[in-house]
């Protein structure tokens, strides 16, 4: 029997928006918005005025309400409004992929205490529906790697550069006027906004909680033209993935540029779609390709959430409660970098050298190299620096631990 929800909405922008709307285009949901809270009275709506309010007590402090849906960008009071609701015995459904990425534990904790649910599709890859299929569809299959496209701006700027040969601040500039970056783009164009995304998929794949802190983010903004010729000239496109892989009894994971094989998931999946290919042991290798962002796509997500808890839905965590797994950081990795400084290249300790070039304005280094060697602040202080993995055996990476692991401090 479907349950009556009553929803207070917080945020009513890109996605608060297309949720109003597509809300109010089905007929399968019982369930309707009471009371939409915004935070800036001046901002010009679809809606008149007299549809908002500005008190976020007017949701938090109403009985009638049992379900708040948290669209806004602001992580810290995205915190403050969740773990109140859940604290108050109303379910959440958000998209905040930096709040979830940083106090997942603690949420999870918060909503087993108050007996109600936590719903975030929306949070990773918009209208894909990877988190549910990893709670449900893989439960009793043996995971193995979980890696994907996970930020429509980067990828965007990423095709682009492979077609056109425009420079990456020209390309910058036409995504932040057309919409697709944001005016400070350091989220997406530094790997963070894939990094959080990233953490919740190894929370529902492998049952692993991580912080921020533990796993490596390199992005695409030092990415130069001589980068993309190279790529080219050995077949290769170059993509932002986000990728985790078990190896034995551990969970190794990154967010990268990686050169990408014309056989991978990967290679045919432009501008600002999304991709996430999983495999597991019996099922083998599977591939959701799909809108990552956008106001109608992330609603969709939104609204499967809230159509869920008609049901009494909730994610179960059963990988958590039941994994041997522990996160590691130690393991090395095949790399490329490339400077227009050679000098530059010294600064990352290979362990084996493959390849070396060096002209008068452009010179990069091939071979192995141990990932604690990297850290964020290596490339965001060394502009010359472009940092990018090597595909791996048949288009999956294939990483070997090492003994040591080393803690990496780039939160965010």
């Amino acid at each position: 029997m479907k349950k009556k929800l009553t929803i207070g909405l917080f945020g009513f922008g890109c996605v608060g928006s297309g949720l109003y709307e597509v809300l109010n285009r089905s007929n399968l949901l019982n369930a309707t918005i009471k009371t939409i809270v915004v935070k800036n009275k001046n901002k010009q709506r679809v809606l008149p005025a007299d549809h908002f309010q500005y008190d976020k007590e007017l949701i938090l402090a109403d009985p009638e309400i049992n379900l708040v849906v948290e669209l806004i960008d602001d992580a810290d009071a995205a915190y403050e409004i969740v773990t109140r609701a859940l604290r108050s015995g109303k379910h959440v459904v958000s998209a905040n992929k930096k709040m979830i990425a940083h106090h997942l534990d603690e949420l999870i904790a918060l909503k087993n205490q108050n007996n109600v649910s936590f719903l975030y599709e929306a949070s990773v890859c918009g209208s894909i529906p990877v988190i549910r299929n990893l709670e449900e569809y893989y439960n009793n299959d043996t995971l193995r790697s979980v890696q994907g496209i996970c930020n429509g701006t980067t990828n965007y700027i990423l095709t682009r550069l492979d077609k056109e040969g425009k420079s990456f601040d020209e390309i910058l500039k036409d995504a932040q006027r057309l919409g697709f970056a944001e005016s400070d783009p350091t989220l997406d164009i530094d790997g963070f906004d894939s990094k959080f995304k990233l953490q919740i998929l190894i929370a529902h794949a492998f049952g692993v909680i991580t912080l921020p802190a533990d796993i490596l983010n390199i992005g695409i903004r030092n990415i130069k033209e001589q980068d993309i010729r190279f790529a080219k000239e050995k077949g290769l496109k170059i993509k932002l993935i986000a990728a985790s892989e078990k190896i034995d009894q551990k969970v190794i994971g990154y967010v990268a540029p990686q050169f990408i094989q014309e056989d991978s998931f990967a290679y045919d999946v432009n501008n600002e779609f999304n991709a996430v290919t999983i495999e597991a042991l019996f099922s083998d290798r599977q591939v959701f390709k799909g809108k990552g962002a956008g106001s109608f796509p992330t609603a969709s997500a939104v609204l499967s959430d809230i159509s869920a808890l008609q049901y009494d839905y909730g994610y179960e965590y059963r990988k958590k409660e039941t994994t041997q797994l522990n996160y590691a950081s130690g393991f090395s990795t095949r790399l490329f970098i490339s400077s227009t400084n050679p000098d530059k290249l010294k600064l990352i300790p290979f362990t084996e050298v493959e390849e070396t070039f060096s002209s008068k304005d452009y010179a990069y280094k091939t071979g192995t190299v141990n990932f604690g060697a990297l850290t964020h602040e290596l490339y965001r202080n060394h502009p010359e620096l472009f940092i990018a993995f090597f595909p791996q055996t048949e288009g999956n990476f294939k990483l070997a631990p090492v003994e040591e692991n080393v803690v990496l401090q780039n939160t965010f």
